[in-house]
């Protein structure tokens, strides 16, 4: 089979290539999946140029990592102790190459089957491809404190993988929601999935327009910490929580007084980290809500496996929407 693979470090021309090794076997707990889409994050960009010595392990005769968190298939083969009826199973994947070297941008892959989900009827593999880690961070985010029905959620980069599903959890759980973008063509793209207001956070009065268009905002769902923390301030109820997901270029500067004064709750949260349970009600809500057709995709870039590198390096520069390698 072929498969992408990386033996070191550095720009995506220079270490990825595509390689002949053998098709994997599901050990105990485990499923394979014959691949369709191969979804690409920013995340990946991160792991392809920071990996450690000892997170490159035995790929075949090679030693490297196959890259890649999320995607879609089919289940062709199960493991030990894992039921034979999800053979032929539609599935999402989040998580594949945590704690494992085999990522999703391979023909084949071996995982855990609880990181392997099934698809309900109808759902597209460009959507599957979606979720994964965006989806997924976006309900942990949207739940860290409890249900969010009918609590105003503000949503930072609305037009982002894991804001366009915030916005679409968040009203799929009954919540208000109010997006920030940077232009027009965002703009369209936020209220396309359903964002109750959408806001420039470019203009001078963001805060004002949030606060008479919506109200204060009880929960946010933050990607830039150091870069939006005045305007997260500003437009914050008593004892609203703040959950940022990323970090921004500089480390922020926290005004604990002002914090304090609101009784705010700040809250980071990295996917990697979190605790099994939470993953997997996550996993949960995402697949109930797929089913009610609350879930849209975001804009597919498709490339072939052999263009694994020139997928990376649009997303490095900042692609809107979701990258994928079609191995279909």
């Amino acid at each position: 089979m072929r498969a992408a693979l990386y033996e070191t470090t550095g720009p995506a021309a220079s270490v990825l290539r595509v390689v002949e090794v053998e098709r994997p076997e599901p050990g105990p707990g485990q499923v394979r999946v014959r691949v369709a889409l191969s979804a690409i994050n920013p995340g990946d960009m991160y792991w392809r140029t920071n990996s450690a010595p000892e997170d490159f392990r035995p790929v075949g005769r090679y030693t490297g990592r196959v890259p890649h968190q999320d995607g879609t298939g089919t289940v062709d083969a199960v493991g030990e102790g894992v039921d034979a009826s999800r053979i032929g199973e539609h599935v999402w994947i989040w998580m594949a190459a945590t704690g494992d070297v085999w990522g999703t941008a391979a023909e084949w892959i071996v995982l855990p089957s609880e990181r392997a989900v099934a698809l309900p009827d109808g759902i597209s593999d460009e959507l599957g491809a979606c979720l994964g880690i965006p989806a997924m961070t976006a309900h942990l985010a949207l739940h860290a404190d409890g249900s969010p029905r009918d609590r105003t959620v503000l949503v930072a980069a609305g037009a982002g993988a894991v804001g366009h599903f915030a916005i679409e959890l968040g009203r799929a759980a009954g919540a208000r929601v109010v997006t920030t973008v940077s232009g027009p063509g965002k703009a369209e793209l936020a209220k396309a999935a359903g964002a109750d207001l959408v806001v420039n956070y470019r203009e001078p009065d963001a805060a004002r327009q949030i606060l008479d268009g919506i109200g204060p905002v009880d929960r946010v769902v933050e990607v830039s910490l150091s870069d939006n923390l005045e305007l997260d301030l500003a437009v914050a109820a008593p004892g609203a929580s703040v959950v940022t997901y990323a970090a921004g270029a500089e480390e922020p500067s926290l005004p604990l007084f002002r914090l304090m004064w609101s009784n705010l709750v700040l809250r980071f949260a990295l996917f990697h980290t979190t605790p099994r349970d939470a993953l997997l009600g996550a996993a949960e809500g995402i697949t109930a809500a797929l089913r009610e057709g609350a879930l849209t995709p975001l804009p597919v870039h498709s490339f072939g496996l052999d263009e694994v590198a020139a997928a990376h390096e649009t997303v490095e520069r900042g692609l809107i929407g979701k990258a994928v390698l079609d191995l279909r």
